[in-house]
């Protein structure tokens, strides 16, 4: 009983020295704004403010970018433009040669980060050389790979439940080079999985990049 007692302090005492570890600002690089062409007008209830300031987001030391050059699929097996791999490739950029053009319709990008994780954000950059809004961005993580149970959502902005999904109360916001920066609070996963459905502009579905920031669990 007495090792057991131990045993279980020295847990505790762990799990309460992991609680009150310093945490700082998350810093994420963001590439230079370029706007090549006519942004197109958004009609949109949900549509974000403009200038609306980014949430900031504390982050312990040891956390990094877990997807760089991680494994992505897709539900477009054949995208019209670009590859998969381009979307864990560390460049952001948004002229030709740095995205993958998906389908239209509701399309997904999955990534495995190889091992399950404490997730503190999500970035994602889908095409910010025009002012456009994607709809229908879902974003979710998951220990199953087919995202059929143990579901996290944490990024819904489909108010009227058009991919099925459930409906969402995130805002629809225009692209910047700035990406969309998102909270994951600590949420233990291996799989991301980001859903879209056409933008503003077309019918097809973008990515530049996608970032997650966590640290392997202890």
């Amino acid at each position: 009983m007495k090792k057991l007692s131990l045993l279980v302090s020295l847990g505790l005492a762990a799990l309460s020295a992991r609680a009150e570890e310093a945490l700082t600002p998350l810093k994420v690089e963001f590439p230079p704004p370029v706007l090549t062409g006519t942004p197109v007008p958004a009609k949109l209830g949900n549509l974000e403010a403009p200038n609306t300031k980014a949430p900031q987001i504390l982050v312990p030391a040891g956390v990094v970018n877990l997807a760089k050059g991680k494994s992505v699929t897709s539900s477009d097996t054949a995208p019209v433009i670009g590859d998969l791999t381009l979307i864990t490739d560390g460049d952001k950029e948004s002229e030709e040669g740095y995205f993958v053009e998906l389908d239209r319709g509701r399309q997904w990008v999955q990534i495995d980060l190889g091992a399950s994780a404490e997730l503190y954000a999500v970035a994602v950059w889908h095409y910010h050389a025009q002012a456009r809004a994607y709809l229908s961005v879902i974003v979710q993580v998951s220990d199953d790979p087919e995202f059929k149970k143990d579901v996290r959502t944490l990024f819904n902005n489909d108010d009227k439940n058009s991919a099925g999904l459930g409906a969402g109360a995130s805002p629809t916001y225009l692209e910047k080079n700035t990406g969309r920066v998102i909270p994951a609070g600590k949420a233990v996963a291996r799989y991301i999985r980001l859903y879209s459905a056409g933008n503003t502009a077309n019918e097809l579905n973008h990515y530049i990049e996608v970032e997650v920031f966590g640290r392997p669990r202890a």
